[in-house]
């Protein structure tokens, strides 16, 4: 205990003599966790944790610091603390945005929740933006605790409990509504009964919002690693023909087309997918598709669509869609129309 006790107060007595070398540390760390950190299984699961403790600390701050005084004999400085918190946002939001730049389909809204996402952690790297101008606001400074915890486990739960996309989401902002409410509590203290129907329902708003806008989150775990649009596709191989841009309405009903994606996913995630053909942006056809992960080259599965309207002719996409609705990623193509009947068969998935 006396060691300990040692070491925390030369550490305070460190960051008290050079606070602009603990400042270009805690770049220079956020800068590396971006590049070298290792996305693994475990690492997942201590980040989330360590999200979990610190909003516990954030909370209760005053509470623990008091009791830490009057252990140690000595007060914590406040910049020692914001230091160890600015350092665990660093590792969690560099451990979590390869996988939402990857997944990101970018000409959709999922370019805002990224972005923010990369606003976020390019402020816990730049010291006078963090504790100059993030910190002091106490409700900004909980909001970006927030969705930092929200975004990591959105990345953690399929890895570390195998659960789907759609139950991942719905954890996630189950606990990040839940654990916002005491932090409201904290920063805008209910002196009246009417404040506190107001933090309710403010609560519940975050939620509701939170739920609405999940197709503009993008599946953190599930990305693309191959597309195709065509027309011929090897069974026995089970690889996609020439892919194409742009088809002529003959051929399309003469032959039908493929929609072939291979899709990453977690090591023993299973999961239900959806290929939503949409024609001019009318919705034509929602197909379902059960795959399974931990294949590194993603799991194979298509749809070949043989029912086609009269009017063929305009702008065409498949889009890859979790059970809740958030995208993984579109297909677009062209078909140049010809006065040719519809085929009357059916679309039939397949995968593998």
């Amino acid at each position: 205990m006396l060691i300990w006790k040692t070491r925390l107060l030369s550490l305070i007595a460190l960051t008290q003599r050079y606070p602009g070398v603990v400042a270009a540390f805690g770049f220079v760390s956020g800068v590396c966790s971006f590049i070298l950190v290792d996305r693994q299984a475990k690492l997942a699961t201590l980040i989330a944790l360590a999200l979990l403790v610190s909003w516990l600390w954030l909370t209760l701050e005053s509470l623990l610091t008091r009791i830490i005084a009057r252990l140690f004999g000595r007060t914590i400085p406040q910049p020692l603390l914001r230091y160890a918190t600015q350092m665990i946002h660093q590792e969690s939001l560099f451990f979590v945005l390869p996988f939402f730049l990857i997944t990101t389909t970018w000409n959709s809204g999922q370019l805002l929740f990224t972005g923010l996402l990369a606003g976020a952690g390019l402020i816990t790297i730049i010291d006078p933006l963090y504790n100059k101008w993030l910190a002091p606001r106490r409700w900004l400074y909980l909001a970006l605790h927030t969705l930092t915890l929200f975004a990591a486990l959105l990345t953690a739960l399929p890895i570390i409990l195998h659960l789907t996309t759609a139950q991942s989401y719905k954890l996630a902002l189950g606990t990040a509504v839940l654990l916002s409410f005491p932090s409201l509590l904290v920063t805008f203290p209910v002196q009246r009964w009417w404040r506190g129907l107001a933090l309710i329902g403010l609560t519940l708003a975050l939620g509701g919002v939170g739920w609405l806008a999940r197709s503009w989150v993008p599946p953190a775990t599930l990305w693309l690693t191959e597309v195709a649009v065509t027309t011929q596709l090897d069974d026995h191989s089970r690889s996609p023909g020439k892919g194409l841009t742009r088809v002529t309405a003959e051929r399309m009903r003469a032959q039908g087309l493929y929609a072939y994606t291979a899709i990453n996913a977690p090591r023993g995630l299973a999961e239900r997918i959806y290929h939503v053909w949409r024609h001019d942006g009318v919705e034509v056809d929602r197909i379902a598709l059960d795959i399974h992960g931990g294949r590194k080259a993603g799991y194979r599965a298509w749809t070949h669509k043989q029912n086609f309207p009269a009017r063929l002719g305009g702008d065409w996409e498949v889009r890859v869609l979790t059970e809740d609705g958030q995208v993984i990623g579109v297909l677009r193509f062209e078909v140049i129309e010809q006065a040719v009947p519809a085929s009357p068969s059916t679309a039939q998935p397949k995968n593998q």
